[in-house]
């Protein structure tokens, strides 16, 4: 199993930024991909950022080229920096790890609330 700790979320004005933070232990080998996925009221979890053990990355319509996820392997901690965030960009954040086995470990998510 793997375990996930998000920090990093808050609230912050339109156009702000804010970096978030995803630390991984336990069978960190199991990883094949990390991922950042988010839910606001209402709405499905819907998948934001994706990055690949190699350094391949993808993203969601809603977020390219505002949003950049990175990996720190020597520390495993995954990023996701948030640029020109937007009022729709407000919702609860989380780090999931998608082992090789094809299941999901889910951090406990972090809030991100975009507002004036």
């Amino acid at each position: 199993q793997v375990q996930l700790v998000e920090s990093g979320g808050g609230l912050v004005q339109p156009g702000g930024t804010l970096r978030l933070s995803c630390a991984a232990s336990g069978s960190i080998f199991s990883i094949n991909v990390m991922d950042w996925y988010r839910q606001a009221p209402g709405k499905q979890r819907e998948l934001v950022a994706r990055i690949s053990g190699g350094g391949n990355t993808n993203y969601a319509d809603s977020v390219k080229g505002r949003f950049t996820i990175s990996r720190d392997n020597a520390r495993n901690t995954v990023y996701l920096q948030m640029n020109s965030l937007k009022p729709e960009d407000t919702a609860v954040y989380y780090c999931a790890a998608l082992r090789r086995s094809g299941s999901f470990d889910w951090g406990q998510g972090t809030q991100v609330t975009v507002s004036s």
